[in-house]
């Protein structure tokens, strides 16, 4: 391939997310400019072209001037999970084995609490069902049955699936989605009725088949994965086709990417029939930039932390590994496709405060961004977390977005005043830092589930913190986990994007199998074949490089990334296990054995494995990721000596006290560490360094803030 820092080409990544239209742009030197625009939720194609040209006019040139040198353009969206939330996906129909058209509704008893935090759990009131994607209505079944071997028991009934399909047509079903019993051991009826419904409703219809978008054990998951990607399908591939279409009409000639869940880019085509792989699209494209950059500063443990107005997404980086899940809850349904593992909590610069029963609450309801906090003079009446910032002096109203957004600072005050400090007692700023307090404690406490809950010591780990309110916030959260070093990127203020622009393209294949060892007390390796081992990933391997060479990617730039789905037997959730290493004798099946049962205790707890019960193997999984050219950050010229600062009032929880602390700009600091209280501030974003810490700026433009030894 050709040098990526030869010429002018450029690297674009774009994260359209529900406030903002983040861009960061690299060219082949390694210099970055990142910028944003609001988002355009009616047309979110216009929200991307007036953030891209923004940065066109920073270059001092046209969008298609800009564009002409773009060599690869990144994509991350929330337009899978906007459609969802807001149910404004296409009217779907659902065909299934006849007897088992209840399986989506019932969804294996978990509906009506998937998705609630932890502390709503024992509030029953709160749980319910949701609203369902396919009601009963738009549900069919149809005669045909396949065993578990993939042996036809029962013939397709192809007349009775016409009158189905007719009927469905009639109730407005706009796109398709079929899944049947077994269909991924014989997918042979699932294919007849993809025929059947392009004959009758036309060649142009969506239809997603549950063989082809999870082709895993799992009835209700399998169903409501196909089931979700037909609803998201048909709006995701407009919505791709109307972007690229005006990108190209914009100037745009390099490759067109769109950042999927799992950790890559696809292309648009791919995008559009794997609809449901972008459903957690936007906080991926954080972890993978954090990966990307952890990788080049040698950080092999992080732990990534995207607050935004609404909600804290944290990602694991786990021994240079992204940590993964199999099953996602989204929306309370059950999504059954390996995607990187992101927990979120409704803790954002959005998130409300209220006072009830007494008690003073953050979170997690949110004023979004319309009409967002009260200091953004758009109707916001709510006191919010941002309205906090603002009252203790982290946010200069004066600057925020570099002075493109005056905020109203009385009015937050006055807002806290009535809202929060007067029902309990308190002064505002009493009542602004108890707010602070809360959010940062309920983000911490989020971190330690996700590490010391799983066996993991934070201080092993470096934070990156981003988004346009983690920033602010980490100094908080961070030194109450107690990790000694957090990491606010150059691209912080859009590292969603910088993630789009920096990923490789991936594509991975996977089976269902079901190898058992026996119970007992031998060694649970020697019953399994390492040839039906070697000889099932091959052929994913071959079916997954094959999608990443479509896209252009020669063989020799072609990663491989083998993993099998593992669990003692008679439980009903499985692990995702590494197998990198050729299955080709019974020592590397061991070694595979060995590996679940260490991964198992580090989940679990040390002690919680038991051997004995056998262990079982459910499913291969292949991942091919096709290496793209990509530039490395710059080194930036630092200024030596102790940067100019000015200085304002902010108030610092950690000292309960008033302090004037040091304001600098970002691009003004220097290798020499400057210590808390502290404000950075840059035209798209704000951190805070507290008492007791320090920041310094490194060779490639990331703060590093540390405590004070």
């Amino acid at each position: 391939m050709n040098d990526p820092t030869a010429g002018d080409d450029l690297y674009v990544g774009v994260d359209t997310g529900g406030t903002f239209t983040d861009v960061v742009v690299m060219d082949g030197a390694g210099t970055v400019v990142t910028n944003k625009a609001p988002t355009t939720p009616d047309a979110l194609e216009a929200g991307v072209l007036a953030a891209l040209t923004l940065i066109a006019d920073h270059r001092h040139e046209t969008l298609a001037e800009m564009l002409a040198k773009v060599r690869s353009f990144g994509h991350g969206t929330t337009q899978a999970t906007n459609a969802l939330i807001e149910r404004r996906g296409s009217t779907t129909g659902l065909l299934t084995t006849q007897g088992f058209g209840d399986t989506i509704l019932v969804q294996r008893l978990m509906g009506f609490t998937a998705g609630m935090p932890n502390e709503l759990l024992g509030r029953f009131s709160e749980r319910s069902y949701p609203d369902p994607l396919v009601p009963r209505r738009l549900i069919g079944e149809v005669p045909e049955r396949v065993d578990q071997a993939g042996t036809v028991l029962l013939n397709l009934d192809e007349e009775a699936v016409r009158t189905e399909v007719r009927r469905l047509g009639g109730e407005g079903a706009e796109a398709y989605a079929v899944s049947l019993l077994w269909s991924f051991r014989n997918p042979d009826h699932e294919e007849r009725i993809a025929e059947i419904i392009r004959e009758e409703v036309g060649s142009d219809v969506y239809v997603s088949l549950s063989h082809e978008v999870n082709p895993i054990l799992g009835e209700y998951e399998r169903t409501a994965t196909t089931v979700l990607n037909a609803y998201l399908g048909p709006t995701v591939e407009r919505y791709l086709e109307r972007l690229e279409s005006e990108l190209r009409n914009a100037g745009l000639i390099g490759r067109f990417s769109v950042l999927n869940s799992i950790g890559g880019v696809m292309s648009a085509r791919d995008a559009a029939e794997r609809a449901v792989l972008l459903l957690a699209s936007g906080p991926t494209g954080g972890v993978l930039g954090s990966h990307f950059l952890a990788k080049e500063l040698g950080h092999e443990n992080i732990i990534t932390t995207d607050m935004g107005g609404t909600s804290f997404d944290v990602g694991l980086v786990v021994g240079d590994r992204p940590v993964v899940s199999q099953v996602t809850e989204v929306a309370q349904y059950q999504v059954s496709v390996p995607m990187v593992d992101i927990t979120a909590i409704g803790a954002g610069g959005g998130s409300i405060a209220e006072v009830i029963g007494g008690e003073l609450r953050v979170g997690p309801k949110s004023a979004g961004a319309f009409p967002g906090p009260v200091c953004y003079r758009r109707g916001g009446r709510q006191v919010t977390v941002t309205d906090a910032d603002v009252a203790l002096g982290v946010i200069d109203p004066e600057v925020f977005l570099g002075g493109r957004m005056n905020l109203d600072r009385i009015g937050a005050e006055e807002a806290i005043r009535t809202q929060i400090a007067e029902p309990l007692g308190l002064t505002i700023v009493e009542a602004a830092a108890g707010i602070k307090r809360i959010v940062d404690a309920r983000m911490a406490d989020t971190l330690r589930e996700l590490t010391v809950g799983h066996g993991h010591d934070p201080r092993d780990f470096v934070i990156y913190a981003y988004g346009g309110a983690g920033p602010m916030h980490c100094a908080g959260f961070g030194a109450d986990l107690g990790v000694g070093t957090i990491l606010v990127p150059a691209t912080s203020m859009a590292h969603s994007a910088y993630g789009a622009l920096a990923a490789d393209i991936y594509h991975s294949a996977e089976r269902s199998v079901s190898y058992k060892s026996n119970p007992g007390t031998h060694d649970p390796s020697s019953d399994f074949d390492p040839v039906k081992l070697l000889e099932g990933l091959h052929e994913l391997e071959v079916t997954a490089r094959e999608q990443v060479e479509r896209e252009g990617v020669e063989p020799d730039q072609v990663d491989i990334d083998r993993s099998v789905d593992m669990r003692y037997r008679m439980q009903t959730h499985e692990l995702i296990v590494p197998a990198d290493e050729d299955l080709i004798d019974a020592e590397a099946v061991s070694r595979l054995v060995a590996r679940f049962e260490a991964i198992y205790e580090d989940t679990y707890g040390r002690g919680a494995g038991f051997r004995e019960a056998g262990i079982e193997i459910t499913a291969l999984r292949v991942s091919a990721i096709g290496r793209t050219p990509k530039p490395s950050f710059a080194p930036i010229s630092r200024h030596h000596g102790d940067p100019t600062a000015s200085s304002r009032q902010v108030y610092d929880v950690n000292e309960e006290s008033w302090f004037d602390a040091s304001v600098l700009d970002w691009d003004g600091l220097s290798s020499e560490s400057v210590p808390g209280p502290a404000v950075i501030e840059h035209p798209t974003t704000t951190v805070y360094v507290a008492s007791g810490q320090q920041v310094a700026l490194d060779s490639i433009g990331n703060l590093i803030i540390t405590p004070i030894v």
